[in-house]
């Protein structure tokens, strides 16, 4: 019987590992807006020809290598991390930018909730088109 319960529970385990990761690259957009705007806008625009502030603009991000938008002064680790913005990539960077990128400019701890960090980066899908 012991075995049997082992087995189950690895089974769980197992099961919400795998749905996790999944779970959390769906996010909803509207919510992520919220995210954006209280932890991102200062440093960041998104419309098209917008502003280069502290932090580079935004748009058209996703598909994009880091560190190409023209105007901004990258961090020389931020030319080089070989980045292409997808999903994932924007989760792991925004969940830890200096993790991801050890050098780059960007002066943020990082998204360290999971539901809000979804939630950010399904903002950005849309946002930055």
């Amino acid at each position: 019987m012991n075995n049997w319960l082992t087995a189950a529970a690895v089974i769980v385990v197992g099961m919400a590992t795998v749905a996790g990761p999944a779970a959390a690259q769906s996010g909803e957009a509207s919510k992520g807006q919220r995210v954006f705007n209280t932890q991102c806008k200062s440093c960041h625009t998104l419309e098209k020809d917008g502003a280069q502030v502290t932090g580079p603009n935004l748009h058209g991000l996703v598909g994009r290598k880091a560190g190409t938008s023209a105007g901004y002064a990258y961090s020389d680790a931020m030319k080089n991390s070989g980045i292409v913005w997808d999903e994932t990539t924007l989760a792991e960077y925004n969940r830890d930018p200096k993790g991801k990128v050890p050098g780059t400019k960007m002066l943020y701890n990082g998204v360290k909730n999971a539901g809000q960090l979804a939630d950010l980066v399904a903002y950005l899908k849309e946002a930055t088109k």
